[in-house]
């Protein structure tokens, strides 16, 4: 199998697998119980949290453990909104973000909110000083993407928090790191960003754990109500073995973000090389991009036909988000493209056991796809 759909989800390491197993056989009590059993799993969890931390570049106690980086994203923007509703009116938004922010920035507009989206050029390209120019005395929460799901666009996110607190220090920076987390070096204790969303599942740990940073005596309004876990921001008894899981995703991975980066960089520059020799692709991801993804389209073959082609032989890709079950893109309607582009779009994004072989059975694959679909549609 070669599998190019890493931005969607990743392997469980066997590592993770056996920690996960540890935990779960050995420390089953609930963290909140007052006897020892109970005392022991919430242990685990610290050292955990640690873990995690120490891969976020922040405090332990600025770390609060969610079960997807969808909740995450919920929690961060309504828990800011509600914190600031009385004196706030707009939001900055790009306007290419992931469905979970993307959905309830819709939804907040419904409710009265005014949300300035700023979108992508047609190379995917978010301008920063068009979103700054937007912050004013009212605006309540700034939200951009650390890397574009789709795409791979990286802003400068530290960058955007320094100006966006020069021109309102109460205006809150929310971040959707999903995607940059272990692939780019992150240290947010050093920026004035105020919330950031991780995932486990894009990092090798299992679906269903995720963390939000929130800075040290930021305040947000949780929206949601429980028993006071999580220091009363997401209520509910916490899943020690996933977060144990996570914790040790953690420490396989941020010693590895150059190694990794380096290798990425060789398997993009391999994959672009090789899609600039099929006349009908034309990459949609910037040249300066996350190299674990690239987003290309194949001129009159239809993404889900070709993925179905793919498919066939061993091979998997995406069209679009996986959040999105394969629906229309929105980033690239966000660029401006047109539907032809839109419909005939994959997205290949690696991983750190993607090898040079596997690029090499997707390019010739994809060669041999176009050219045997586009004569089928004649």
């Amino acid at each position: 199998m070669f599998y190019f759909d890493n931005s969607a989800t990743t392997q469980v390491d066997p590592q993770v697998i056996e920690e996960i197993s540890a935990v779960m056989a050995q420390h089953f009590a609930n963290p909140s119980s007052l006897y020892t059993p109970g005392a022991k799993s919430e242990q685990v969890m610290n050292n955990a949290r640690a873990a995690v931390a120490a891969a976020m570049g922040c405090g332990a106690g600025e770390v609060v453990f969610t079960a997807c980086g969808s909740e995450s994203n919920n929690i961060a923007i309504l828990g800011a909104l509600r914190a600031r509703q009385n004196w706030a009116n707009n939001i900055v938004c790009t306007g290419y973000e992931h469905p979970s922010v993307n959905n309830v920035m819709q939804r907040l507009e419904k409710e009265g909110w005014t949300v300035n989206f700023v979108n992508p050029n047609e190379n995917g390209v978010v301008d920063t000083e068009k979103m700054l120019a937007r912050v004013n005395e009212k605006t309540a929460l700034v939200c951009a993407m650390h890397v574009n799901n789709e795409i791979g666009t990286i802003i400068d996110v530290a960058a955007l928090a320094e100006q966006v607190k020069q021109k309102n220090s109460r205006t809150a920076v929310h971040v959707d790191g999903v995607q940059a987390f272990l692939k780019l070096p992150t240290a947010l204790a050093a920026t004035k960003i105020d919330s950031y969303a991780v995932s486990g599942h894009k990092v090798h740990a299992p679906k269903g754990i995720a963390a939000l940073y929130l800075r040290k005596n930021y305040h947000i309004d949780p929206p949601f109500l429980g028993g006071g876990q999580e220091r009363g921001l997401r209520p509910g008894t916490e899943n020690v073995p996933y977060i144990a899981g996570f914790a040790k995703a953690c420490s396989l991975m941020q010693p590895c973000i150059a190694q990794n980066a380096a290798k990425m960089q060789a398997l993009n520059a391999q994959l672009r090389q090789g899609l600039a020799a099929i006349s009908r692709a034309s990459v949609n991801s910037p040249s300066d991009a996350l190299p674990y993804i690239l987003n290309v389209s194949f001129d009159k073959v239809r993404s889900e036909t070709l993925l179905h082609y793919l498919e066939a032989r061993d091979i998997y890709v995406s069209s679009g988000s996986a959040c999105s079950k394969g629906a229309a893109s929105h980033t690239l309607a966000a660029m401006g493209l047109s539907n032809m582009r839109r419909d005939s779009a994959l997205r290949i994004s690696m991983g750190d056991t993607t090898t040079p072989q596997a690029v090499d059975a997707l390019l010739a694959a994809l060669t041999e796809g176009c050219e045997k679909l586009a004569k089928v549609r004649r």
